[in-house]
């Protein structure tokens, strides 16, 4: 039914497992997956803790680094589980636009993600990129919870 799986990761304890649950699927569906995690641009105003210590240039290079260990332990599952995988890091200040439109470009006819990575204040303040993306794909979308 389905033979091509966007799986967005933010590298949370949510998301990695809701990566493994989707990788697990694509495998018993005979799919292919692509991988996908978006680096969110540094903002002098934010709410992330990640951004308020650092400078541009460490925030930049700490981010790519942790999008790419995210992406390398994907690689390793997939490959573990048999199921052709490829990866990609982009950056964008919408990491639901992103997602929808790498899936449509990708040509990929399902996106499995978990139901929500930001926690607390982050979360009500900027929204949950699970429900943007579930309000506007026009493809299938699997959350993992």
């Amino acid at each position: 039914m389905f033979g091509h799986v966007l799986v967005p990761t933010d590298g949370s304890p949510l998301s990695t497992v809701a990566l493994q649950s989707a990788l697990a699927f694509a495998r018993d569906a005979g799919a292919k997956a692509t991988v996908l995690t978006v680096v969110e641009p540094f903002h002098a105003f934010t709410l992330s803790p990640d951004q308020i210590e650092a400078t541009r240039a460490d925030y930049e290079t700490r981010a790519r680094i942790k999008a790419g260990e995210y992406l390398a332990a994907a690689e390793h599952e997939a490959r573990q589980l048999g199921v052709p995988c490829d990866v990609i890091q982009l950056q964008g200040d919408d990491p639901y636009l992103a997602i929808i439109e790498t899936a449509a470009a990708r040509g990929c006819d399902l996106i499995a993600m978990a139901s929500h990575g930001r926690r607390g204040v982050a979360a009500l303040v900027l929204g949950s990129v699970t429900q943007k993306v579930l309000t506007h794909s026009k493809l299938p979308v699997l959350v993992y919870r």
